[in-house]
């Protein structure tokens, strides 16, 4: 994989919101970066492709139209994804910027030296960077500095090695950021989270399958699906040495209160939580727990309501990896004109669930 393929698919791995929003307008400018595919139709496009826009639990996204095929998709005979022009300016300067932060293993680069670089003022630097990648160079540069911590980790490094090798300059700067990056220290995480105890309950419930995980302090998890081994596998992916058991003494007392609520006879979920996250997605959660039940938000309105009227997109990727479903209830965010928007476990639940909602308040 060449630099500019390994910086285009970090840069993916992100924030797939940018990667819908492209989709959903056409953005050409992210022509070269990615392509998406359609699992109902088995084809793969480039994002400005003028086809009929798909649903988005349908869609998957690929940093290659090598990756798409290997996954057997097929081209678009419309957009012909594989005959694309070099890309925008814009998106050559983002690249570049990402692959001056990844050679300077170094966190405390400037976005002032990065523009010199580039040959480009910071703010100009700085704001198209946030429209490409959905974030800032420097929270694009923490994000690569810990992955490559986790990539050196699960190789079996140990945790001094691993944290120089990804250009932190001492353990303080490390271990302050770890419990919200990582849900838990670095030696713990260089463990494969052995010591952690987390026990899970499924069931079915009318969205489908139902799990709800917690450790000693409270839920961490709470997701839907369709199939329990894939609920599994992604509750293991992160801590495969945690001891993880499934409660096989029937339904918990959250899962109870979880089927009440969609059942209608639960109005509000006060539930205790253990969710490791940034202060500013731990503000989000809290402001979607207070959207009233049967109501929506517009993003814009929940980011005007934390003061940060411009936050809108860093509010978008907080619902987007909410990790307790119904329990804070990113399903009550909707687009300004009051369309839906993605859903992490799919756009129908979405709807079901807002329906559900409105219907019982109506019938109260």
């Amino acid at each position: 994989m060449t630099q500019d393929q390994m910086a285009i698919e970090e840069m993916q791995a992100i924030d797939e919101e940018i990667r819908w929003q492209a989709v959903q307008t056409r953005d050409a400018k992210f022509n070269g970066i990615f392509v998406y595919a359609v699992r109902s139709t088995g084809i793969y496009c480039k994002p400005s492709c003028a086809s009929r826009k798909p649903s988005r639990e349908r869609v998957a996204f690929f940093p290659s139209c090598e990756g798409a095929e290997a996954a057997g998709f097929r081209a678009c005979r419309r957009c012909q994804p594989q005959n694309v022009s070099a890309r925008a300016p814009q998106t050559e300067m983002v690249i570049r910027a990402c692959r001056l932060i990844e050679e300077s293993n170094d966190e405390s680069i400037s976005l002032a030296k990065l523009g010199a670089e580039i040959g480009v003022s910071p703010h100009h630097l700085q704001r198209t960077f946030k429209s490409i990648t959905g974030v800032t160079p420097r929270q694009y540069a923490a994000a690569h500095r810990l992955e490559q911590f986790k990539t050196h980790i699960r190789k079996g490094g140990g945790v001094t090695d691993a944290m120089y090798d990804a250009g932190y300059g001492s353990s303080s700067r490390l271990y302050e950021k770890a419990p919200e990056q990582l849900g838990m220290t670095p030696r713990t995480y260089a463990r494969g989270g052995r010591g952690m105890k987390i026990n899970y309950t499924i069931a079915d419930s009318p969205l489908g399958k139902l799990l709800v995980a917690t450790t000693k302090r409270g839920i961490c998890a709470v997701t839907l699906g369709d199939s329990e081994a894939e609920m599994e596998a992604s509750l293991a992916v992160e801590y495969p040495n945690a001891d993880i058991r499934r409660d096989t003494n029937g339904a918990s007392e959250a899962i109870e209160q979880l089927l009440s609520y969609l059942g209608g006879d639960e109005r509000r979920l006060d539930l205790p939580l253990d969710l490791q996250a940034t202060a500013f997605q731990l503000s989000v959660w809290e402001e979607l727990r207070r959207i009233p039940y049967g109501s929506t938000r517009s993003y814009s309105e929940v980011a005007e309501s934390l003061g940060q009227p411009k936050a809108i997109r860093a509010v978008a990727r907080a619902c987007a990896t909410n990790p307790v479903a119904l329990v804070t209830p990113c399903h009550r965010v909707v687009k300004a004109d009051g369309s839906l928007s993605g859903y992490r476990w799919g756009v129908e639940r979405k709807a079901n669930l807002l329906a559900r909602e409105q219907a019982i308040k109506e019938s109260h």
